[in-house]
């Protein structure tokens, strides 16, 4: 199913979930928000691939568990096809395995179901700027598990990061905008950049989701 329907100056939305009624339901908030608008829906994961990769949207919501291709298959074959539109997952599994596994498909995001409407609403925000989203109930418990398997330095890459850079890394890693980054640490947005570009290159990273990788080995949002 999809309309193709773009509206100017709005955030443009493509669902896809194998239940109707969540679609349905998904559709009315987000039309509900005066800088959203759905263009497309789908109920499996090969028609959310395709018809997204025509639809060219701003942020695809993507369910992980559909018929004929899964989640992370649609977004990694999305991702490949179209890598401006970024994937927001939304699922009920609060799972390590599920997150790593949509991350390395190229994920900006991770919603549970559960999740309150405006999470949701905040979650598709953040993506679609560029930044990347965790639900909070993934950052608590499922990183948790994660850094307790892991080996704190297994696989980091070198970098001698400040003690502000490091902050500044934890935030992203967090979801948090370089507008509120710089709120929280009482600095500006453009110190804030700066301090982004420096790690980044003393981490040999390009993208959010290496950053968050990052930040879980190093069990910095084990406690978040």
């Amino acid at each position: 199913m999809r309309t193709g329907e773009v509206v100017l100056n709005k955030l443009c939305i493509f669902l896809a979930d194998d239940h109707a009624i969540i679609r349905e339901g998904l559709k009315s908030l987000i039309n509900a928000q005066p800088d959203m608008h759905v263009v497309g829906e789908t109920d499996n994961g090969r028609t959310a691939w395709l018809e997204a990769k025509a639809l060219r949207p701003d942020v695809v919501v993507m369910d992980i568990s559909m018929p004929e291709l899964n989640g992370a298959k649609a977004t990694e074959l999305l991702k490949r096809d179209c890598p401006q539109t970024k994937v927001l997952a939304l699922t009920v599994h609060n799972d390590q395995g599920y997150l790593n596994q949509l991350l390395k498909s190229g994920a900006s995001g991770y919603v549970l179901k559960r999740a309150a409407a405006h999470e949701l609403i905040q979650a598709i925000r953040a993506v679609a700027a560029g930044d990347t989203y965790l639900d909070p109930a993934i950052v608590s418990n499922v990183v948790g598990n994660y850094v307790r398997k892991q080996s704190p330095k297994e696989g980091l890459p070198h970098g001698d990061l400040s003690e502000r850079e490091s902050e500044v890394l934890r935030l992203i890693a967090l979801g948090f905008s370089n507008k509120e980054i710089a709120a929280k640490l009482d600095i500006s947005v453009r110190t804030v950049e700066t301090y982004k570009v420096r790690l980044m290159e003393k981490l040999n990273f390009h993208s959010r989701a290496e950053i968050v990788r990052y930040a879980m080995l190093q069990g910095w949002l084990q406690d978040a």
